[in-house]
């Protein structure tokens, strides 16, 4: 991939394993997403490795024998990055470090914090991936002295016998607690915020990341939320007031889903999907020009479910139609139809019949169907502002 920046791009190397749980084409797409998630961070992949397995190998992961032809690639083209596809466990972390002089082994989770990091921006974002960070941090605290005690001094904060790293340990306690006792405080000021607004309508976008939803957010309130093509684009939940021909309702555009995401992630930005649990009507944003976009769906609802919200009125919005591609079968090809060969009125029919929300199929990029949005939404919204705010006026 050709970067203008080539000499900034830190400059990684990917690992997955197929075992039993994850087959070779779902590795494949998985290492496709690491690798814009590297790319969203600042690095540049420069090879995928892979291996068979049962299941990871408990000390390195991978095999001995693939770890050292890792390690030999690593060595002979300088690379200064190596990322794994799943959470490693400590102990792993550490085997894996010493077999690597000056390369930085990150994990799918440590890789996915570091994007949160620099994209919060507000404190209660910042404040939920610092918490995240230290908690991924306290079961990986090795004998290697952290500076953490440092910045209380050091002195003094030793009891009788204490090595460094049980101090390491108690003020990272510390820490967790005290961002816990924030958040807290964050999440009761936005409840009260939340509790003032008009009674309107609440709908929310939600979506695996990267499919629209920011860009459909800006289309539908003419605003001009972040929206770029980058996994994570925003973390930060946005709230805008809607009028869809006189009828206001509020849309909140959350952050996008992700297929394995970090477990203390999810519960430190529950928070974040606090509107998602609030809201009254669910807007399914989903890439129908992705390859895997079914796959995309399923985790979403996965983590709906998570969440308790799983249940609420929804809408299916296809969108980036223009991005999608026919591949045409022969007629004489006798191989059944695929997602793959079937055209968007075939998938249109499809999913019309299967699922039970109402779905639309759209382009927010480039204002395909958008008046048919708009009068979906009106519809669905009003009959629900009807039901909900019976006695509220409504012109």
């Amino acid at each position: 991939m050709h970067h203008s920046l080539d000499q900034e791009l830190e400059r990684a190397v990917l690992v997955g394993v197929i075992t039993q749980e994850q087959n070779e084409t779902q590795v494949e797409e998985y290492l496709e997403e690491l690798a814009f998630l590297a790319e969203t961070a600042g690095a540049e992949t420069v090879k995928r490795f892979t291996q068979k397995l049962e299941k990871p190998h408990p000390k390195t992961f991978v095999g001995t024998g693939k770890l050292q032809e890792i390690v030999d690639f690593v060595t002979r083209e300088n690379i200064g990055m190596i990322i794994f596809d799943d959470e490693l466990t400590p102990s792993q972390t550490r085997n894996i470090e010493n077999s690597f002089k000056d390369t930085k082994v990150l994990d799918r989770s440590k890789l996915i914090l570091d994007i949160f990091a620099k994209r919060a921006r507000t404190a209660a974002a910042k404040t939920q991936v610092e918490l995240a960070q230290y908690e991924y941090l306290l079961p990986r605290l090795t004998r290697m002295w952290t500076h953490l005690s440092r910045q209380k001094g050091g002195i003094g904060m030793r009891g009788p016998g204490e090595t460094e790293i049980e101090t390491d340990r108690r003020i990272i306690r510390d820490k967790i607690a005290l961002l816990k006792t924030k958040l807290a405080k964050i999440d009761k000021q936005k409840a009260t915020q939340r509790k003032g607004r008009e009674q309107m309508i609440r709908a929310a976008l939600v979506g695996y990341t990267n499919v629209g939803k920011s860009t459909l957010m800006n289309l539908l309130s003419k605003s001009d939320v972040f929206a770029e093509n980058k996994l994570f684009a925003t973390l930060d939940t946005t709230v805008r007031k809607i009028v869809v021909s006189n009828l206001p309702f509020l849309l909140t555009d959350t952050v996008g889903f992700i297929r394995k995401l970090p477990h203390h992630l999810v519960d430190s930005f529950k928070s974040t999907l606090d509107e998602v649990r609030e809201a009254d009507v669910l807007l399914h944003v989903v890439d129908i020009s992705h390859p895997q976009f079914e796959e995309q769906i399923e985790t979403v609802n996965q983590t709906l479910q998570d969440l308790g919200a799983k249940d609420k009125p929804t809408i299916m919005i296809f969108n980036k139609v223009d991005a999608f591609t026919y591949v045409k079968k022969d007629e004489d090809d006798l191989t059944p139809e695929t997602k793959e060969n079937m055209s968007l009125e075939d998938l249109k029919q499809t999913f019309m019949a299967k699922e039970n929300y109402p779905a639309i199929f759209i382009s927010a990029q480039e204002r395909i169907n958008y008046e048919e949005l708009r009068e979906m939404l009106y519809d669905q919204i009003h009959a629900l502002h009807l039901k909900i705010y019976p006695h509220k006026f409504l012109y």
